[in-house]
């Protein structure tokens, strides 16, 4: 019995974590109307990291003095990797289209189903990479119906105070630099997991990650006090809901679940989004949302019962 309950257990924490994250994107946009984009990487897991610090300290102290010399690498270079996928995807979001964004930053389960046979020796059936394929597809749906249409069969996407031909080759590349460095952090997190406790890794991963974002931002002269009351409120919530819960409930299932399998779950967050949007913004899912959310459910679920099989 209790076997079988840590064999499930990951898929519900998945669960969780889908809702978590799927908060930031709101949090984000709330803050950022005073705060820069690396600030708020840094306080978000500034922040995740002092909650956990007197749990670890009276719990894991002598799990972190035991760590090799492997196993400290491994978790500083899952730090970085971590670090770079916030301040650039964050950053994205200053100079392209929200749909751009979304769209080149969920490609990291593609570069997670490329790269884990080589580094972690997982091997991807054609059933999961079609499973991911349909993810994707769902997640370009939705993105793409939120922030483009069709006039004249050309696909015109909004970017803001930016006419819609602008360029946007720097948001883009900075987008798909933070689904390359997503997609170490995971398949690092899948190697190391499961000789780590996960309290123990995901704070030093998390404060390796914030101390190099605060460096980051200090070498470029941005504000890091000083900002209206509401947000810090905000940087609050992104660091505890999103960056605590939900970020950690997916380095929980890596101990467990296939890097690949974790990885196309985060591609559920515009899903997640659009329903709490619903709830806290009254904002109506679109019949562009409904289907794209359908083809993401049905991508995870069919990796899913693959990966229970396996």
């Amino acid at each position: 019995m209790g076997t079988k309950t840590i064999k499930f257990t990951p898929y519900l924490v998945i669960g969780i974590g889908i809702i978590a994250v799927s908060s930031a994107s709101i949090l984000i946009r709330f803050a950022q109307g005073s705060v820069s984009s690396i600030v708020i990487a840094a306080y978000r897991l500034s922040i995740a990291a002092l909650v956990l610090l007197p749990f670890v300290w009276t719990h894991y102290r002598k799990a972190l003095k035991v760590l090799n010399t492997s196993q400290v690498i491994y978790t500083l270079v899952s730090g970085l990797f971590l670090a770079i996928h916030f301040a650039t995807w964050i950053s994205s979001l200053e100079y392209t289209s929200i749909a751009s964004s979304v769209v080149l930053v969920t490609t990291t389960p593609i570069w997670v189903a490329i790269f884990s046979p080589i580094f972690l020796k997982e091997k991807n059936s054609i059933v999961i990479w079609i499973g991911i394929l349909i993810t994707i597809m769902g997640s370009i749906f939705i993105t793409l119906t939120q922030g483009c249409m069709f006039d004249d069969f050309h696909l015109m996407c909004m970017m803001g105070d930016r006419q819609p031909d602008s360029p946007t080759m720097l948001g883009n590349f900075l987008a798909i630099c933070g689904a390359w460095a997503a997609a170490g952090y995971l398949m690092i997190g899948r190697k190391v997991r499961k000789e780590i406790p996960i309290t123990a890794y995901i704070f030093c991963v998390y404060s390796t990650a914030a101390i190099l974002l605060i460096i980051t931002s200090i070498f470029l002269g941005q504000k890091l006090i000083g900002f209206p009351s509401q947000s810090y409120l905000w940087l609050f919530l992104l660091g505890l809901v999103p960056q605590l819960i939900g970020h950690s409930s997916f380095n929980y299932a890596l101990g467990y679940l296939p890097a690949a399998f974790v990885s196309v779950t985060l591609v559920g967050e515009p899903l997640g989004t659009i329903l709490l949007a619903f709830f806290l913004l009254q904002e109506q899912p679109g019949m562009g949302e409904l289907i794209g959310g359908f083809f993401i459910l049905a991508g995870i679920i069919i990796i899913s019962f693959v990966n229970r099989r396996q």
